[in-house]
């Protein structure tokens, strides 16, 4: 997500501070799970709302976790940062004894701690090392893609996860290029990008942005962790709870999306197959008796073909976007989309 990022670095500020804030209601109290921490912007709001709330904080970058730990020093005993991938979501409660909790918030942006430093290898605007991950010396790097891959994976990966329609193109330049010499820094991939489309002056939004994009989420496998955060998330909510998720890009939206409707009892399914499911519903009905199948919808589900149960109510029909004020302060936040649910 290269246009958009959790907080300026000058201030700190969390993208949609306000509306998260307001959506989760930490007036009341309560344990909350922000579950990309950052530099701890949203977890200082819902702290500093009631003396009553908690927040455990999860991050997969030591250096987040660390810098936060010490912004929040002053809220010791309701606070605590967890070194971890919010993938593990519910292995990180079982290990604090947490089995229900009041709100959860992910901002599934990268924070700006990670995008500024060039050493990280996120930004196309610093040059670095091409490295990506948000976990340090963890995994393959993006040069370990750009150079290994093939052409065709290259192309394949950059249009699927960037959503680039000259994705082919892209990546036979970038085959050109690093038959030369390997592609290591990040002015190297962005130079050769900017060849690669034939661009020049100046871009509002910088030519490199979509294959940048598509890079960090195959190195760091954001999107099967967010499939994998919401379920979770939700199982974890206490009844009236909510859960607040802020994406950047229609990739993440769109799961954001579909895992709501699903978890909110809307059926996936082909419609020739709900047909069939709906006789085969009724057939067991009348042999069983409707006790028997009451008993057997664990956890209110609607179809176990596609997953659908009705578990939340979807509180967003459309994401919520930032304020134009709050563009103005912070262009990063530009392009965030927040979804929220509460628990049934």
């Amino acid at each position: 997500m290269a246009s958009g990022r959790k907080e300026t670095d000058q201030a700190h500020e969390p993208v949609l501070l306000e509306e998260v804030t307001r959506w989760l209601r930490p007036e009341a109290g309560g344990t909350f799970i922000d579950c990309t921490l950052g530099m701890g912007g949203h977890a200082e709001a819902l702290l500093a709302a009631s003396p009553e709330t908690r927040v455990i904080g999860i991050d997969r970058d030591p250096e987040a976790v660390g810098r936060a730990r010490a912004r929040l020093a002053g809220f010791e005993g309701r606070f605590q940062a967890i070194q971890a991938n919010f993938v593990d979501f519910n292995a990180v409660l079982d290990r604090m004894g947490v089995e229900k909790v009041r709100g959860v918030v992910a901002d599934l942006g990268v924070s700006s701690m990670q995008f500024d430093r060039g050493e990280r290898g996120f930004s196309f605007l610093v040059d670095g090392p091409l490295d990506m991950r948000m976990e340090d010396g963890t995994g393959e790097t993006a040069a370990d893609l750009v150079n290994n891959l093939t052409e065709s994976e290259l192309s394949d990966l950059i249009f699927e996860y960037g959503e680039e329609r000259k994705a082919r193109r892209i990546a036979r330049f970038i085959a050109r290029e690093r038959e030369k010499a390997p592609i290591t820094t990040t002015k190297q991939l962005a130079d050769t990008v900017v060849r690669a489309l034939n661009v020049r002056g100046r871009w509002r939004i910088h030519p490199a942005t979509r294959t940048f994009q598509a890079l960090r989420i195959a190195v760091n496998d954001e999107l099967a962790a967010v499939e994998a955060l919401l379920p979770a998330a939700i199982s974890r909510l206490e009844s009236g709870a909510r859960l607040a998720i802020i994406s950047f890009h229609s990739l993440e939206d769109r799961i954001v999306k579909r895992a709501f409707q699903r978890e909110s009892g809307r059926c996936e399914c082909p419609v020739e197959w709900r047909a069939i499911k709906q006789t085969v519903i009724k057939q067991t009905e009348s042999a069983a008796g409707s006790d028997t199948m009451a008993d057997s919808d664990s956890d209110n589900l609607i179809c176990s073909r596609c997953g659908a149960r009705k578990r939340v109510l979807v509180l967003t029909r459309k994401p919520v976007r930032p304020a134009p004020e709050e563009v103005e302060r912070n262009p990063r936040s530009r392009s965030a989309l927040l979804r929220v649910c509460e628990k049934i």
